[in-house]
């Protein structure tokens, strides 16, 4: 059976063993980087440990704090503020700080995140109480500026730094999300109502533009076809013309052929009634003589005409008609009118003369009228 002394030495040992251990534990100290250690001896303030290794006098010396000397984040939750327009807005925060001076936010404050959330609150509903919802929403920039030179003065002597103050989210009530809502997606349909009526009017003017080239276009090509149809329609006359002359008709068929269109000239819907004049056998008795009847000087003239153009066929291109050359259109639309205009006074001239010719004094101081025929000399 074991001595009661030698327990008591035993157990003596083993408290020795345990204090000495525990002693060794609080005099070393490891203080790791970004890291303070507020220590405290006798219950005052000694000394700030940095990171390293440090000694301290066990029982006598004791770490207050432990002081993370990085920049920390700290998101608060959502705050209701008033604007300045009475509208109740839900506003998020959040604030990153770094501690600079560790015996400062030990023992200036209890709790230095705490007074900085109270202290974010109180400043965020003076600064977006003197705004309204629509400067609120628009000036973030501002009001972070404001809160961020607010928060770094008061927290200045708790050893904090306000680095950064940012508003995370801005939340009207209901109803009024709903009109905002409402009235952008009327502004939205009116920029598009814009566009497409801009659209549609570039489009009508490219049209129109469009058709108007079109159109020029058109009759320039109607004017060409219209030119090149007269100059065919001259070409054609002319080499008819030539035709004919070089065929050498004698006046029987050209007075056949005036005979042969009497008929047509009666035909007609509108002709119920045609009059023959008293002077048809004049003026058949006149074309003949210009025409030439035989033995008279007409005929030799014509049969003078014909046996010059026989000359200049023989003298031709092989088919008998030789090359037409065609003036300008313009020109020749002008000597046409100047030519009909000639024979127009020449017609209206030669009718008068008739007229003189015929009507000659009567032995009772009358004229006799060669439309009403012999009825007033019988």
């Amino acid at each position: 059976m074991p001595n009661p002394a030698d327990i008591a030495l035993y157990v003596v040992l083993l408290l020795l063993l345990i204090f000495v251990a525990v002693a060794i534990s609080r005099a070393i100290k490891i203080v790791p980087q970004a890291t303070a250690l507020i220590v405290e001896r006798l219950g005052r303030y000694h000394r700030t440990l940095e990171p390293g290794l440090h000694f301290l006098i066990p029982f006598m010396d004791r770490v207050r704090k432990h002081i993370d000397l990085r920049e920390q984040v700290v998101s608060f939750p959502p705050q209701p503020v008033i604007t300045s327009d009475n509208l109740v807005v839900s506003i998020d925060t959040v604030i990153y700080f770094q501690p600079t001076d560790p015996k400062a936010a030990t023992y200036e404050i209890a709790d230095y995140i705490q007074g900085v959330e109270q202290l974010t609150v109180t400043t965020l509903r003076n600064v977006v109480g003197s705004l309204d919802l629509e400067q609120t929403l628009t000036s973030r920039d501002q009001i972070n500026g404001q809160l961020r030179g607010v928060l770094d003065d008061a927290t200045g002597r708790w050893g904090i730094r306000v680095n950064r103050v940012e508003l995370k989210a801005i939340d009207p009530p209901p109803s009024v999300q709903d009109s905002m809502e409402k009235q952008m997606r009327a502004e939205r349909d009116r920029r598009a109502t814009i566009l497409n009526a801009e659209g549609v009017k570039q489009s009508q003017i490219l049209t129109a533009e469009g058709e108007k080239q079109a159109a020029i276009l058109r009759a320039e090509g109607s004017a060409q076809s219209a030119i090149l149809e007269a100059q065919g329609e001259a070409r054609a006359i002319l080499q008819v013309f030539d035709a004919i002359h070089k065929g050498n008709p004698d006046s029987k068929l050209l007075a056949y052929q005036y005979l042969q269109m009497l008929p047509q000239i009666a035909q007609g819907d509108a002709n119920t009634l045609w009059v023959v004049p008293t002077e048809l056998t004049q003026a058949l008795q006149g074309i003949g003589s210009a025409l030439g009847a035989p033995g008279s000087p007409g005929h030799a003239h014509l049969d003078a005409a014909a046996g010059a153009m026989q000359e200049g066929a023989g003298t031709g291109d092989g088919d008998g008609l030789g090359s037409v050359d065609l003036e300008d259109p313009g020109e020749a639309l002008r000597r046409a009118r100047e030519e009909a205009a000639g024979a127009s006074r020449e017609a209206a001239e030669s009718t008068r003369t008739s007229r003189r010719g015929v009507a000659g004094p009567r032995p009772g101081g009358g004229r006799t009228d060669p439309e009403q025929g012999h009825a007033d000399s019988e």
